[in-house]
């Protein structure tokens, strides 16, 4: 596995998931130590051992990567490969026994030369003008795997999306009116951000709540239209970007700038550039 093909960074994706899901399963629905992090979300014994599992592959299979884990942190962002691991995300489903919740993987990939450092996820932000990048690269590889459900879904640039090997894309609605939109919580907005999602979702033919990143796979899929999220970090928005685009949708943040490590956490993901431009429109209005 020296290799940095698609095919060959594909068989590395896989056997990351594979090795996150042997993990994670071993604990799910069982008796666990819960952990509250700085940011107040919940850490398990099962994240980090998964995210423990999917670095020793990497340590082996692609030692010169560079590495943007959830649980044990950053390691040589100026590689010219990263991957972008969150082992659970949805721990909260997980904790309570919800099978909605899934291992994101990312790759970004710097062809043109090496990447520039960026900074680490908590604190300020700026935005940045380069779609899903480290400087000169791009995210060439998405993944949602559900492990409970025994769905993984697997989006390559220029090589269309999948779920458990059959073609999916996203659905042609075009209008907010039409859209079936979700978003995990009423609970990741602030007060200004939840009165911009509540106008654009109440306008909306559907709107659901739950699903964490599961959301994301049913827009790659056609069954959801709309994805409006706050508070994200790139290992919750980088694998569904991948995802979402190879599926032929739109991802970006609330400016409508394309996303990156740099990102403010807010999220838009349409499945046509149409309803993009309008659910947009809605949002800032």
């Amino acid at each position: 596995m020296s290799s940095r093909s698609p095919d060959e960074s594909l068989r590395v994706a896989q056997a990351l998931a594979d090795a996150a899901a042997a993990e994670s399963m071993k604990w799910f629905r069982t008796p666990l130590d819960v952990i509250t992090k700085a940011d107040e979300s919940p850490v398990t014994l099962a994240d980090r051992a998964a995210e423990t599992a999917m670095r020793d592959i990497l340590a082996t299979h692609r030692p010169a990567d560079g590495i943007y884990g959830e649980e044990h942190g950053l390691e040589r962002l100026d590689a010219d490969s990263v991957w972008v691991l969150d082992p659970i995300d949805g721990t909260r489903s997980f904790i309570t026994g919800s099978p909605l919740w899934g291992t994101l993987i990312g790759l970004l990939e710097s062809p043109q030369g090496r990447a520039s450092p960026v900074p680490p996820p908590m604190g300020d932000r700026v935005e940045t003008a380069k779609p899903h990048r480290l400087e000169g690269g791009r995210i060439t590889l998405g993944m949602i795997d559900m492990p409970v459900l025994g769905e993984r879904w697997i989006g390559q640039a220029g090589k269309g999306a999948t779920r458990n090997g059959q073609s999916v894309r996203v659905s042609t609605v075009s209008e907010v009116g039409k859209a079936r939109i979700v978003s995990t919580s009423p609970d990741i907005f602030g007060p200004a951000d939840w009165q911009a999602f509540d106008r654009l979702s109440r306008a909306c033919a559907m709107r659901r709540f739950g699903g964490d990143c599961y959301g994301y796979a049913q827009l790659a899929g056609g069954t959801i239209d709309l994805v409006v999220e706050a508070g994200l970090q790139p290992y919750d928005y980088l694998g569904p970007a991948g995802l979402i685009e190879a599926a032929g949708g739109v991802i970006t943040d609330w400016s409508g700038q394309p996303l990156g490590l740099q990102s403010d956490g807010r999220v838009i993901a349409a499945a046509t550039p149409a309803l993009h431009r309008a659910a947009l429109a809605l949002l800032n209005a």
